[in-house]
Protein backbone atom coordinates (compact mmCIF):
# COMPACT_ATOMS: atom_id res chain seq x y z
CA UNK A 1 0.00 0.00 0.00
CA UNK A 2 1.11 3.78 -1.22
CA UNK A 3 0.85 6.57 1.23
CA UNK A 4 0.97 10.23 -0.13
CA UNK A 5 1.13 13.03 2.23
CA UNK A 6 -0.58 16.39 1.06
CA UNK A 7 -0.62 20.14 2.93
CA UNK A 8 -3.68 22.66 2.57
CA UNK A 9 -3.37 25.95 2.85
CA UNK A 10 -6.67 27.86 3.81
CA UNK A 11 -6.42 31.73 3.88
CA UNK A 12 -7.48 32.75 8.01
CA UNK A 13 -8.18 36.46 8.35
CA UNK A 14 -6.82 38.00 11.17
CA UNK A 15 -7.76 41.42 12.21
CA UNK A 16 -5.56 44.85 12.15
CA UNK A 17 -4.15 44.92 9.07
CA UNK A 18 -4.97 47.28 6.17
CA UNK A 19 -4.38 46.78 2.40
CA UNK A 20 -4.89 50.54 2.12
CA UNK A 21 -2.21 52.50 2.96
CA UNK A 22 -4.37 55.58 3.65
CA UNK A 23 -7.64 55.36 4.43
CA UNK A 24 -10.24 56.87 6.40
CA UNK A 25 -11.48 54.19 7.51
CA UNK A 26 -12.40 53.70 11.37
CA UNK A 27 -12.52 49.99 11.28
CA UNK A 28 -9.82 47.40 10.97
CA UNK A 29 -9.41 45.32 7.85
CA UNK A 30 -8.12 42.19 7.84
CA UNK A 31 -5.09 40.03 6.27
CA UNK A 32 -5.08 36.54 5.72
CA UNK A 33 -2.82 34.24 7.09
CA UNK A 34 -2.43 30.54 5.70
CA UNK A 35 -3.61 27.79 7.64
CA UNK A 36 -1.91 24.71 6.96
CA UNK A 37 -3.77 21.45 7.37
CA UNK A 38 -1.96 18.21 7.17
CA UNK A 39 -4.05 15.53 4.63
CA UNK A 40 -2.79 11.93 4.25
CA UNK A 41 -3.64 10.03 1.20
CA UNK A 42 -3.95 6.19 0.82
CA UNK A 43 -3.77 4.51 -2.16
CA UNK A 44 -3.93 1.03 -2.46
CA UNK A 45 -2.23 -0.90 -5.88
CA UNK A 46 -3.21 -4.45 -6.06
CA UNK A 47 0.60 -7.03 -5.58
CA UNK A 48 1.26 -8.30 -9.20
CA UNK A 49 0.50 -11.65 -7.80
CA UNK A 50 -2.95 -10.58 -8.07
CA UNK A 51 -3.08 -8.53 -10.85
CA UNK A 52 -2.13 -11.39 -13.17
CA UNK A 53 -3.93 -14.15 -11.42
CA UNK A 54 -7.31 -12.35 -11.95
CA UNK A 55 -6.77 -11.39 -15.68
CA UNK A 56 -6.01 -14.60 -16.86
CA UNK A 57 -9.56 -15.92 -14.87
CA UNK A 58 -11.34 -13.06 -16.96
CA UNK A 59 -13.16 -14.03 -20.22
CA UNK A 60 -12.02 -11.96 -23.00
CA UNK A 61 -14.28 -10.92 -25.88
CA UNK A 62 -12.73 -10.47 -29.22
CA UNK A 63 -13.92 -7.66 -31.20
CA UNK A 64 -13.49 -7.18 -35.28
CA UNK A 65 -14.57 -3.63 -36.66
CA UNK A 66 -14.76 -3.86 -40.53
CA UNK A 67 -14.25 -0.59 -42.08
CA UNK A 68 -16.85 1.85 -43.87
CA UNK A 69 -15.79 1.29 -47.19
CA UNK A 70 -15.06 -1.40 -49.08
CA UNK A 71 -10.99 -1.58 -50.38
CA UNK A 72 -10.14 -1.66 -54.13
CA UNK A 73 -10.66 -5.58 -53.91
CA UNK A 74 -13.97 -5.65 -52.35
CA UNK A 75 -12.59 -6.66 -48.87
CA UNK A 76 -13.37 -4.48 -46.26
CA UNK A 77 -10.60 -3.36 -43.93
CA UNK A 78 -10.80 -5.07 -40.73
CA UNK A 79 -9.39 -4.14 -37.08
CA UNK A 80 -8.79 -6.09 -33.98
CA UNK A 81 -9.17 -5.63 -30.33
CA UNK A 82 -9.72 -7.66 -27.40
CA UNK A 83 -11.58 -6.57 -23.94
CA UNK A 84 -12.07 -8.26 -20.52
CA UNK A 85 -16.11 -8.91 -20.42
CA UNK A 86 -18.04 -6.76 -19.06
CA UNK A 87 -15.37 -3.84 -18.16
CA UNK A 88 -15.68 -1.39 -21.39
CA UNK A 89 -18.10 0.52 -23.67
CA UNK A 90 -17.55 0.05 -27.28
CA UNK A 91 -16.72 3.25 -27.82
CA UNK A 92 -14.14 3.31 -25.38
CA UNK A 93 -12.18 0.00 -26.80
CA UNK A 94 -11.98 1.25 -30.42
CA UNK A 95 -10.97 4.77 -28.85
CA UNK A 96 -8.21 3.24 -26.83
CA UNK A 97 -7.36 1.10 -29.52
CA UNK A 98 -6.76 3.98 -32.12
CA UNK A 99 -9.92 2.52 -34.13
CA UNK A 100 -11.76 4.82 -36.23
CA UNK A 101 -15.53 5.84 -34.60
CA UNK A 102 -16.58 9.03 -35.96
CA UNK A 103 -17.25 10.40 -39.21
CA UNK A 104 -15.83 13.95 -40.00
CA UNK A 105 -18.50 15.97 -38.32
CA UNK A 106 -18.69 13.77 -35.52
CA UNK A 107 -15.28 14.01 -34.79
CA UNK A 108 -15.60 17.81 -34.28
CA UNK A 109 -19.54 17.55 -32.90
CA UNK A 110 -19.58 14.57 -30.57
CA UNK A 111 -20.37 14.52 -27.09
CA UNK A 112 -17.95 12.70 -25.60
CA UNK A 113 -19.61 9.10 -24.83
CA UNK A 114 -22.79 10.85 -23.17
CA UNK A 115 -25.46 9.55 -25.45
CA UNK A 116 -26.68 12.73 -26.18
CA UNK A 117 -25.85 12.97 -30.24
CA UNK A 118 -25.91 9.48 -32.47
CA UNK A 119 -23.16 10.09 -33.54
CA UNK A 120 -20.99 6.84 -33.18
CA UNK A 121 -23.04 4.34 -34.73
CA UNK A 122 -22.16 1.25 -34.83
CA UNK A 123 -23.47 -2.32 -37.07
CA UNK A 124 -23.22 -5.26 -34.77
CA UNK A 125 -22.71 -7.89 -37.82
CA UNK A 126 -21.79 -10.88 -35.20
CA UNK A 127 -22.20 -11.56 -31.38
CA UNK A 128 -25.22 -9.96 -30.43
CA UNK A 129 -25.91 -12.09 -27.52
CA UNK A 130 -22.51 -10.75 -26.15
CA UNK A 131 -23.70 -7.22 -26.06
CA UNK A 132 -26.24 -5.59 -23.42
CA UNK A 133 -29.68 -4.43 -24.41
CA UNK A 134 -30.45 -1.04 -26.73
CA UNK A 135 -30.75 1.36 -23.25
CA UNK A 136 -33.14 4.86 -23.79
CA UNK A 137 -31.01 6.81 -25.03
CA UNK A 138 -30.80 4.10 -28.54
CA UNK A 139 -33.90 3.90 -28.71
CA UNK A 140 -34.39 6.95 -28.88
CA UNK A 141 -31.76 8.05 -31.11
CA UNK A 142 -31.93 4.66 -33.40
CA UNK A 143 -35.84 4.07 -33.55
CA UNK A 144 -36.33 4.26 -37.65
CA UNK A 145 -32.75 2.66 -37.68
CA UNK A 146 -32.45 -1.30 -37.91
CA UNK A 147 -32.00 -3.24 -35.16
CA UNK A 148 -28.43 -4.37 -35.53
CA UNK A 149 -27.70 -0.92 -35.28
CA UNK A 150 -25.74 0.73 -31.76
CA UNK A 151 -24.56 3.81 -30.03
CA UNK A 152 -20.92 2.48 -29.31
CA UNK A 153 -20.69 5.03 -26.25
CA UNK A 154 -24.39 3.11 -25.10
CA UNK A 155 -22.97 -0.39 -25.67
CA UNK A 156 -21.35 -2.37 -22.54
CA UNK A 157 -19.26 -5.64 -24.20
CA UNK A 158 -19.87 -8.52 -22.17
CA UNK A 159 -21.43 -9.38 -18.85
CA UNK A 160 -18.36 -10.64 -16.90
CA UNK A 161 -19.09 -14.11 -17.29
CA UNK A 162 -19.26 -14.56 -21.38
CA UNK A 163 -16.84 -14.96 -23.89
CA UNK A 164 -16.62 -14.66 -27.52
CA UNK A 165 -16.06 -12.80 -30.64
CA UNK A 166 -18.41 -9.66 -31.84
CA UNK A 167 -17.87 -8.65 -35.15
CA UNK A 168 -19.54 -4.53 -35.59
CA UNK A 169 -19.02 -2.27 -38.93
CA UNK A 170 -17.74 1.12 -38.47
CA UNK A 171 -19.86 4.33 -39.63
CA UNK A 172 -22.58 2.12 -41.45
CA UNK A 173 -24.37 5.17 -42.59
CA UNK A 174 -21.38 5.31 -44.91
CA UNK A 175 -21.77 1.77 -46.27
CA UNK A 176 -22.77 1.17 -50.21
Amino acid sequence: MASLSLTSITPQPTAGFSSRNNNNYSNPTTKFFPKKRHVVLTLATPSPQTSSSTTSEQPEIELEFLGPKPGSDGSYPVDKATAISGQKLLRNIMLDNNIELYAAYGKVMNCGGFGNCGTCIVEIVDGKDLLNERTKDELRYLKKKPESWRLACRTIVGNKENSGKVVAQRLPQWKK
